[in-house]
């Protein structure tokens, strides 16, 4: 049910089940007492040195549970992650710039804005690159603006 939400990008199985393969630990849900999903975090770490980093493929939360602090906490379980066990220096995820809504969750859970990339979403959308420091990012060099746009064949990983 989650999935049928518009604001919620959709993947296949093959996928979903390559990343609870590759990267289980990273991944994580919430439930209500009847067994029904309340919303989900697909995650995964990669890059090198400096620029290794968690990365948040999708989180997602089913509109009746939206609003009640569960996508915070599942960002808060990505970012503990890969802080704790994965020794990132950030953690950064792609929004699309028409998502104010979730740009201003995001803000709040103290991402800002690193860089735009154009064209991000099938050519048709522009998406943020929002990054977050993590303590091993003493100077929190990781986020500072990038101060122009890139294309999706330049981004790193």
């Amino acid at each position: 049910h989650i999935n049928l939400d518009p604001l919620t990008e959709t993947y296949s199985v093959q996928f979903y089940m390559q990343y609870l393969a590759t990267w289980p630990g990273i991944c994580g849900s919430y439930e209500d007492a009847n067994g029904r999903m309340m919303g989900y975090i697909l995650g995964k770490a990669e890059g090198q040195k400096k620029l290794w980093h968690g990365h948040v493929t999708a989180v997602t939360v089913s509109p009746e549970y939206r609003r009640l602090g569960v996508a915070s906490n599942l960002m808060a379980f990505l970012e503990e992650v890969s802080q704790d066990i994965y020794n990132a220096y950030f953690v950064d995820l792609f929004v699309r710039v028409s998502n104010q809504l979730a740009q201003i969750m995001y803000n709040g859970l103290q991402y800002s804005i690193y860089r735009q990339v154009i064209g991000y979403y099938s050519g048709e959308e522009d998406a943020y690159d929002m990054r977050k420091a993590l303590k091993r990012d003493v100077k929190k060099e990781s986020v500072v603006p990038l101060g122009r746009p890139i294309l999706p064949e330049e981004l790193e990983w």
